[in-house]
Parts: C-alpha cells; structure tokens; sequence
C-alpha cells in the first residue's frame, strides 16, 4: 500500500474553509495534505489573505509554522503585532491566540504546517477567541534577542560562500548554520530551536548533481517546490515536480529525490513528529550492502 501524495499546482484551487469556528474574510486556503489523506501529524496547505481581509482571533489545539511566500501580512498575537513579508517564518505554539490582517496592496500568501493534524471530527481543533488589540505593527528583527519565535529567510543563505561574519545579517550563531553534503544544502527554519515541539520547517536545496539516495523515516514529510526541478519517486512511483507543486511522504514510504534540472531545486520541507535523536533515515543502500555482506541477495 502506497502511503504519500502529490499535489500539482495546475490542478491547486484556493477556497475559503468552511469549517472556521471564527470570522473570516478575504481569506483562502489551498489544502496539501489533511487527515483524509492518512495524515496523523501534517496538515499542510498555502493560505491567501486579500489586502482588506482579516481572520477573526482563535487558538489551535495543535502547532502551527509558517513561511511567507508572497506580498504582507500583519499578524496579531497577545504580545504585539508583526508585519510580516516575503522570506519572514515562525512559530505559534499550541494555545496562543493569534489573528491575521491583510496588508499592502497585493494578496499575501503563505505555506502553513499544522501539527498534529487538525481533525474534522473534533471541530478541527480550533476554539474562536475575544478579539486581540490591533496595534501598529512591527517588523521581525532577527537581530533582537528577544525574537524568540520569528525568522527570516533569504535564498543567499543556502550558499555556504556567503556565510562569513562580514556577509551575515546576523550574529553567527546556530540560527545561520547550514548542513551541506551529497550536493544537498539544508537551512533551518522553524525548529525546537525556536521552540517547535511537534514539527520542523527547514529550506532544501540540490546543486545540479544533487541526489538522495532511497529512504524512509519514522514520521511525516511534506515537500512544496519553490525553484527548479526535481525527480521523486515515492514507494516506487517517479514524478517530476515543478514550481507549485507539493507531496508528502507517510511514515515508512520509500522516496528519494534527484534534481532533474541544470540549476539548482529548493524546496520547502516539514517534518512531523519531530525527528528522533538517532536513526531518523533509513537508507535502503545501507540494508543491501548488508545483505551482500552475508552472502545474500538485495
């Protein structure tokens, strides 16, 4: 049995939910993965604000990440309130309470990562609140410590020439670090770091000759392309994914990614639960070569 999903672009419809215990206007969503997929820890999906649009305050019974894609958003939380943009990503924790007002003179879109997955059969998880001050808003200073749940991310951070103190935005730190191997460059975003719990939001990136070899992991994936081009095959199925297009990879589905282009693929990758501390990859090469080493067939 085949467990994941691909998603393409030319076939996303953007609606407004009707299951919003909340008010809600100028609001859409375009839904990846959710529970009716066999999801149990992702729900992940592209939401659009119009400028004059507003969500009413509400908490969630479960975590929710996000990363600006396009135009302005203004988000509303107990503390203070944020004007968000292009590359901006965060964190709100399970329970705060939060609300989202458009900005700007375009529609704003943003990727969302619901973890666990919100369920239809408990109101999807969401309580309507009193509403929150709408104060003016302040942009995410990645350089204050006290950003404690906000980030920013630019494409120039997954070039490992461009991280020298000189070149940084910020101070050098974990937050900058970069995991580079096999031609894969990986960026951190949202993380235990930042204080996620249940799910991690990070950018991928494949040079040309990028490849990742066939794996599985002991939780959820989801995949959103952002540039480029990329082979995946998913429990023996390939596709090639273009700008727009997303998947997700259950629990134990076998996949692996080649990029399928002559520049770089980058993509924006969830994972849910969080990662275990030890054997969170299980890479089939590694089980053959044992097999060869007793004497066996693959």
């Amino acid at each position: 049995m085949t467990h994941f999903a691909v998603r393409r672009a030319a076939d996303a419809t953007f609606a407004a939910p009707t299951q919003l215990p909340y008010s809600s206007d100028g609001f859409r969503r375009r839904t990846v993965v959710d529970e009716g997929d066999g999801a149990v820890h992702s729900g992940f999906g592209i939401c659009e604000l119009a400028p004059d649009g507003a969500t009413g305050a509400h908490v969630n019974a479960y975590e929710e990440s996000f990363h600006m894609l396009s135009g302005t958003v203004i988000l509303d939380v107990p503390e203070s309130s944020y004007l968000l943009e292009e590359g901006d990503y965060g964190l709100l924790p399970t329970g705060v309470p939060h609300a989202w007002r458009g900005a700007g003179d375009t529609v704003a879109r943003w990727a969302d990562m619901l973890a666990p997955v919100p369920r239809a059969r408990y109101g999807y998880d969401t309580q309507a609140v009193p509403a929150l001050p709408a104060r003016e808003p302040a942009r995410i200073d990645v350089r204050d410590p006290r950003t404690r749940s906000f980030g920013h991310f630019e494409a120039a951070q997954m070039d490992p020439g461009k991280q020298s103190q000189d070149l940084l935005a910020v101070s050098a730190s974990m937050r900058t670090a970069l995991l580079v191997y096999s031609g894969i460059t990986v960026k951190m975003m949202v993380d235990s770091d930042l204080g996620a719990v249940a799910s991690t939001m990070f950018m991928v990136q494949y040079a040309p000759d990028g490849v990742a070899g066939s794996h599985d992991h002991p939780f959820e994936e989801t995949y959103l392309i952002v540039e480029g081009t990329v082979d995946a095959t998913f429990d023996g199925e390939r596709h090639r994914l273009g700008v727009g297009d997303a998947a997700w990879a259950g629990a134990g589905c076998v996949h692996s990614f080649a990029n399928a282009g002559t520049g770089p693929v980058r993509w924006l990758e969830t994972q849910a639960p969080q990662p275990p501390s030890r054997h969170s990859y299980r890479f089939t090469r590694d089980w053959d070569y044992l097999r060869e080493t007793l004497g066996e067939k693959p």
